[in-house]
């Protein structure tokens, strides 16, 4: 089995988000919000143009037509507005292992259920559907935001790959791992669907509370 027959492009939607696979027809939404440059501060690569965007797309397109990467766009269903990315990578099927990572949502929707239900949708595809013992995630060591919200899916911090990447301006990032392994995700899962309940209510009551005043 390779990763492109294990890990088949597919289409993943939730109540508040959709996860398309990405092409090149997604490219001038992801323009539109993706060149903050918050968004690349602790990326290996930076971009900080159109033609930047367009060459990160490419090779995660490339990626996807050999099937070392599955690449999608974040939608949101409310307005079916291109909100960010994120892929399965480091797609190891004899091992029935793989990663999600390069994950990026533009800054008006972070914090949001967004992120949460993406997560939540590709986590039970990848244990419930493709059967996966292993789900791994890394960030650079420096980003406390980032391993704090790692951490609060429930996955678990493993240890630092010492001088792991190089970054766009020389420094050598340290990465921390973390994982979720096939027993411990009903307990993930149950998590998880709890946690976007609490934040979609919040987002109803905000919503509610909007309407009302402007009446």
């Amino acid at each position: 089995m390779t990763g492109r027959t294990w890990v088949e492009p597919i289409t993943l939607e939730g109540s508040v988000v959709r996860l398309e696979p990405l092409s090149l027809d997604h490219l001038a939404g992801l323009t539109m919000v993706g060149l903050d440059a918050e968004i690349w501060r602790w990326m290996p690569r930076l971009v900080q143009s159109p033609a930047d965007m367009r060459q990160l797309v490419e090779e995660a397109v490339a990626g996807d037509e050999s099937g070392r990467e599955r690449p999608f766009v974040t939608i949101e269903r409310a307005t079916s507005k291109v909100v960010g990315s994120t892929r399965f990578l480091g797609i190891a099927p004899n091992h029935r292992r793989l990663e999600i990572g390069w994950t990026w949502i533009a800054p008006p929707w972070q914090r949001t259920a967004i992120n949460t239900e993406a997560k939540l949708l590709m986590l039970t595809h990848a244990f419930t559907k493709l059967g996966a013992l292993r789900v791994e995630f890394k960030t650079d060591a420096l980003n406390d935001q980032s391993r704090r919200a790692i951490l609060a899916l429930g996955a678990t911090e493993e240890g630092t790959l010492r001088h792991h990447m190089v970054m766009p301006g020389g420094r050598r990032r340290d990465s921390v791992y973390f994982s979720i392994l096939e027993d411990e995700w009903p307990r993930v899962r149950q998590h998880l669907e709890a946690r976007l309940a609490r934040l979609s209510r919040a987002a109803a009551e905000r919503s509610a509370g909007a309407q009302g005043g402007s009446e």
